[in-house]
């Protein structure tokens, strides 16, 4: 087949290009480079069968253009993380929606099947666990700017139906704090990434609040593989699916199992977060029953397997910097 990833540069979007060439698809990446890093595509520069784009979702003629004669599109571009959707909450809402729906009506007129990537983000604030796909979301006041970015996604989410309505094939995975190699600091995953090399600089280890929160993280080779599935089985359109892993910890066993597995000596402290009107949520574990019955997923890669392979990672770049 031939794919188009948007946001394909970025965390996430450069591990699906990757997955995708190695089953001998045809792959045209689409990033604006405003956090995506071409970098993160160096092992499929060169291969015959990838292409990239630099340009925008935001750009209706780029995105017509590439849609022209692709079977599928895989749309994760999107503006993403705490820091970006805090500095303009408003601006960011505007580019998801413009950028979407141009995906969406190219996707309509070329009759293109759409992966749209949705985010847990979505549920608010509940107050139980595990979220199912059809449950409540509860949200918080409109001023405490990090809910902008749960409304841009359900907004999209609304936009997708409404193209469902008039024939698209479609279908929305929403993400449970993806990690793993690659990730930006800023954007997904960004507490593993920050506990971690807090952990090996021997600076303290920064908890926000007691610390009781709990997260449920999935390997990025685990959300990939999930976000394939639900791109091309039959059993996947028109339906929105969990894409995690449903094993949760809080956020202060977090922090110990890394200060553990780094044989670091930092010390565990808590702190009030860095921005103010910022709302944390209690819990974040996806039910995946849909994930496992229409995609036949479930993830594979276990937390500590994957903190200690990220550990290992970091702790070469750190030695390779102290080198130059």
């Amino acid at each position: 087949m031939k794919i188009l990833v948007t946001g394909g540069a970025g965390f996430i979007g450069s591990h699906l290009v990757e997955y995708l060439i190695h089953q001998n698809h045809y792959v045209i990446s689409m990033d604006d480079e405003s956090v995506g890093r071409p970098k993160n595509l160096s092992s499929v520069l060169g291969d015959s069968r990838f292409r990239y784009v630099k340009a925008s979702v935001c750009n209706n003629d780029a995105v017509m253009d590439l849609m022209k004669d692709v079977d599928v599109v895989y749309h994760l571009a999107a503006v993403v993380g705490v820091s970006y959707v805090l500095a303009n909450p408003h601006r960011m809402v505007i580019t998801n929606l413009h950028g979407t729906e141009n995906i969406l009506k190219a996707a309509q007129k070329y009759s293109v099947r759409v992966l749209f990537t949705s985010s847990s983000e979505i549920y608010g604030m509940p107050s139980n666990a595990p979220l199912q796909e059809d449950g409540m979301r509860i949200l918080g006041p409109i001023a405490a700017p990090r809910w902008a970015y749960a409304e841009s996604k359900a907004l999209d989410e609304y936009l997708v139906g409404y193209y469902q309505d008039q024939g698209l094939q479609a279908t929305i995975v929403r993400y449970f704090n993806v990690y793993g190699s690659r990730m930006d600091p800023r954007g997904y995953g960004s507490v593993i990434a920050k506990f971690i090399t807090q952990a090996l600089s021997g600076k303290p280890i920064t908890v926000y609040g007691e610390g009781r929160q709990t997260r449920s993280f999935i390997h990025v080779t685990d959300a990939v593989a999930g976000t394939v599935r639900a791109g091309t089985k039959q059993e996947a359109l028109d339906k929105t699916i969990n894409i995690g892993n449903p094993e949760p910890i809080t956020i202060l066993e977090l922090a110990k199992q890394i200060k553990r597995l780094c044989d670091s000596k930092s010390e565990i402290i808590h702190v009030n977060p860095p921005y103010e009107n910022f709302e944390e949520a209690r819990w974040r574990q996806p039910d995946i029953f849909r994930a496992i019955s229409c995609l036949g997923f479930y993830p594979y890669v276990d937390l500590m397997t994957g903190l200690n392979f990220l550990i290992k990672e970091r702790k070469a770049e750190m030695d390779e910097d102290e080198t130059l």
